[in-house]
């Protein structure tokens, strides 16, 4: 087999994932998403069944897994994946009750580092027509960095500001993908069975990449992993073995209209940030000694000294040590808790670093 000694970047490879994979350089990616083939099989076949069938599962489907042929299977893309990714990369794998625990199982086996598990509950899931068994309004997506050494990118402040200012938590509510953005042949009935929803993809990327990261999807499907990474500026390759999935795909990426640069900042990762000392705030002119310092109530108060520390009484030193001191805290961020007066606002003198030249 010849070897891909370039990556296809923003190109869809049609034929076997494993196979296809192979093809690509070690440690060439920074994100994976993977959508595998669900666990079921019917007279042998391993395939994706249809929304109906999934969430109106009975005995009879789950009498047909073979449960060490898809961990088979499940392992050899798994291994592919592992050696894909960079050091620092992540994975994420979505799936239903029928595999995704037979995945989780086997990450930790080949060693990587789970961050979390993710449910995706829906807002409009399929109805359950027999009765039997519970409505299966959810599916579960395992965020996985690549090893627990990996120094995973994480944007949080962005995911924060995507749920209004609140942490964002692991249960996403989100509707399936309806409407417009749902594929349909030419007879009216859905094109692919397990259309993702864009807004899905869109909150994977924007926590776990940045703009001109290498994203890979090696069950695309239809696309919506390359749709998004394309609006979003990263980079993508996606796999598919189905003919007419790629076409579909290929067909969505080309009218997608990617953001501007402007667009597709986000709010840096603190560790992203140069460090920089209070006293160079002073050094500079952008404290003035002499400033009063105080906590958000304003019941503390502190008076800034030419070397960068501050003094409160007879306590003098940095900006951390002084506020863990008024706290009578182990220890404090003295970034955020320490606040300075500007045209009547309190403003946290952490904004101060990103003034340019701090």
């Amino acid at each position: 087999m010849e070897i891909v000694r370039e990556l296809p970047l923003d190109q869809i490879l049609l034929g076997d994932a494993v196979r296809m994979m192979r093809m690509l350089p070690t440690a060439s990616v920074h994100c994976i998403f993977a959508d595998p083939p669900y666990n079921l099989q019917l007279r042998g076949e391993l395939r994706r069944p249809d929304d109906s069938l999934v969430d109106g599962v009975d005995d009879d489907w789950d009498r047909f897994t073979d449960f060490a042929a898809y961990d088979a299977f499940t392992r050899e893309w798994l291994g592919e994946c592992r050696r894909l990714l960079r050091k620092d990369g992540t994975l994420w794998v979505i799936g239903t009750y029928h595999n995704i625990f037979r995945i989780g199982a086997i990450l930790q086996e080949m060693e990587f580092w789970l961050l979390n598990d993710i449910v995706w509950r829906k807002a409009n899931p399929m109805p359950n027509f027999r009765g039997r068994r519970f409505t299966n309004a959810h599916e579960t997506l395992i965020w996985a960095a690549r090893g627990r050494d990996s120094r995973h990118r994480f944007n949080y402040q962005a995911m924060k500001a995507l749920n209004d200012d609140v942490q964002m938590r692991s249960d996403w509510f989100l509707p399936l993908c309806t409407g417009p953005e749902r594929l349909r042949n030419e007879h009216g009935l859905k094109l692919h069975p397990t259309q993702k929803p864009e807004a899905l993809l869109h909150r994977v990327l924007l926590a776990a990449t940045s703009p001109g990261d290498i994203v890979l999807d090696p069950f695309l499907g239809t696309g919506t992993t390359a749709v998004v990474a394309r609006r979003l500026h990263r980079h993508y390759i996606g796999i598919e073995r189905h003919p007419a999935y790629v076409e579909a795909a290929l067909g969505r990426v080309r009218r997608v209209r990617p953001s501007s640069d402007e667009g597709v900042a986000t709010t840096p990762v603190k560790r992203d940030q140069p460090r920089v000392p209070f006293g160079s705030l002073v050094e500079r002119g952008l404290i003035e000694p002499g400033t009063i310092l105080m906590d958000r109530t304003r019941k503390v108060q502190a008076v800034v000294v030419a070397d960068g520390t501050i003094r409160v009484g007879s306590l003098q030193g940095s900006i951390h040590k002084v506020g863990a001191e008024v706290q009578n805290a182990p220890t404090c961020n003295g970034w955020t808790f320490w606040h300075v007066e500007r045209e009547g606002t309190l403003v946290a003198i952490d904004v101060l670093r990103t003034v340019p030249g701090a």
